[in-house]
């Protein structure tokens, strides 16, 4: 059922072209007038680390977020309006569509390169949906003018999210003023270590924000979500989207939701911030009380049909056969942030999952040749340089499949080749050296740039009452897919 939109539309995807992978870009995109300011932001900050140094002391000392969430599920049951089941009812009829971005907020070149594509390919689309972070790095309040109304002011139509870790890093605050217009939890008291080294709260600048949301004031882009989870009710389909909080896991309340609002037979997609599957691994979130998130998917009587999560900064799908059917399990978090490498994840086996099966964005052999073009020049170490077409060669090699993309000229793998891909994480050791997993992990998943080609994405999805199209299309910052944004995956799910 997967059709790549390359071969029907007119533009040419990286699975074409070195050209439709963006490396010939002979144009910048408009993207670039749409930004406030030039400056970048960059994970090798030492203040952004501090700044986010919850996600480590969560590790040590325990994640809190379900205690906090549970306060602010408190608060807002106490209001009158209250839907114990969180259910939103947007206006759509029996066929629809909506968008989906994951992880966008960096308020960079690298998140507003998306926003054109998005405009145009989203222009007719019911809704959107963020799924995780959707501000680096705290989630604070005080940033969403320049991170997420002004890059989405022209979009005319309702946004919904979920929150990711980074979102939590300010206790949800800036997330639940600006998406649940919540007032701010009364501070309590955390003894211990982890209570004096825990990032606060900011307080929220209000006259700020005020005007920050007059971006997205019409009418017809006003959102109304009573918590950080809840389900889009339409006819033919549910959309549950959970909260994961910072370490991945759902408190016994949201959990007795999920198994309430999964006993519905109508089909569903689930939408979370940690995905499921990722880099040809299986990583389900666990639930207080017991199980994890994919039992309750997995479940024939829950008739999920898909599971999208972020967290991870570029796109995946791993079609997984569960008896007699099959759940698409997608990564979708290439919206904004740093890209997350393609090229160090291994011939893939996860779940039953044959190699052909599964789909990725950036291409390895594209994530491969950018980074090493990235370390070439930050090391001053030029034999590090693969060219794309190279690259492409040595995945295939590396992971046993013929290039993904056509190879205009014939390349010989040199020593020189098979080094520099060691170093950067796409090819193993000797003795089988954990060297690639730790240079990737420290050094290259910190690196963001500024300049085309992004490997961004962002989702459309389409339903019917008898299916749903998914459809992964690429933001590269060139102005050639920015008028025409390329597929790069296309699925088509039957709702029967």
């Amino acid at each position: 059922m997967v059709e790549l939109a390359a071969e029907r539309g007119k533009q040419v995807s990286s699975r074409v072209s070195e050209a439709g992978a963006g490396w010939r870009c002979q144009q910048i995109g408009t993207f670039k007038d749409l930004r406030p300011n030039d400056r970048s932001f960059s994970w090798l900050n030492p203040a952004t680390l501090w700044r986010s140094r919850n996600e480590i002391l969560a590790g040590l000392f325990g994640d809190p977020s379900g205690e906090v969430r549970r306060r602010w599920m408190d608060y807002q049951r106490s209001r009158e309006d209250f839907d114990p089941e969180l259910k939103i009812r947007p206006p759509v009829g029996e066929s629809f569509s909506f968008l989906l971005l994951g992880d966008p907020g960096e308020g960079d070149a690298s998140q507003y390169a998306v926003v054109p594509g998005m405009g145009r390919i989203g222009q007719d689309t019911d809704f959107a949906v963020v799924a995780s972070d959707v501000i680096y790095p705290t989630g604070s309040g005080n940033e969403y003018c320049d991170k997420f109304f002004r890059p989405y002011k022209d979009y005319r139509a309702p946004i919904y999210a979920v929150p990711g870790n980074h979102d939590w890093y300010d206790g949800l605050g800036g997330f639940m003023r600006v998406f649940c217009d919540a007032p701010p939890l009364k501070p309590q008291p955390d003894r211990g270590l982890r209570g004096l080294l825990w990032r606060k709260p900011e307080k929220i600048d209000e006259p700020a924000l005020a005007e920050a949301r007059k971006m997205r004031g019409l009418p017809e882009q006003q959102a109304v979500q009573q918590a950080p989870y809840w389900v889009i009710e339409t006819p033919h389909l549910l959309l549950v989207g959970v909260d994961t909080g910072i370490r991945g896991e759902l408190d016994k309340d949201q959990v007795a939701w999920l198994r309430r609002t999964s006993a519905d037979p109508r089909p569903k997609i689930l939408v979370t911030g940690k995905p499921i599957y990722r880099r040809n691994d299986y990583t389900p979130s666990p639930l207080e009380g017991g199980g994890t998130i994919d039992d309750i998917v997995r479940d024939p009587a829950h008739n999920y049909v898909a599971a999208i999560g972020g967290d991870v900064h570029n796109y995946q799908r791993y079609p997984v056969k569960v008896g007699d059917r099959v759940i698409q399990y997608l990564v979708a978090g290439g919206s904004g942030a740093f890209m997350h490498a393609t090229h160090t994840v291994r011939r893939v086996d996860v779940g039953g999952v044959h190699e052909e099966e599964y789909r990725c964005y950036p291409l390895r052999g594209d994530s491969l040749s950018f980074y090493s073009q990235l370390y070439a020049k930050r090391l001053r170490m030029r034999w590090l340089y693969l060219t794309p077409q190279e690259a492409v060669c040595i995945m295939a090699e590396q992971i046993g499949i013929r290039p993904v993309r056509p190879v205009e000229e014939p390349v010989t793998i040199t020593r020189r080749m098979r080094w520099a891909a060691r170093i950067l994480g796409a090819w193993p050791w000797p003795l089988r050296l954990p060297v690639d997993k730790v240079f990737h992990r420290f050094l290259s998943e910190l690196s963001d740039w500024d300049t085309p080609p992004f490997f961004k994405s962002f989702l459309h999805v389409a339903v019917t009452p008898s299916d749903v199209t998914i459809r992964c299309f690429a933001a590269t910052g060139c102005l050639t897919q920015e008028l025409e944004p390329p597929v790069e995956d296309e699925v088509v799910i039957s709702l029967r």
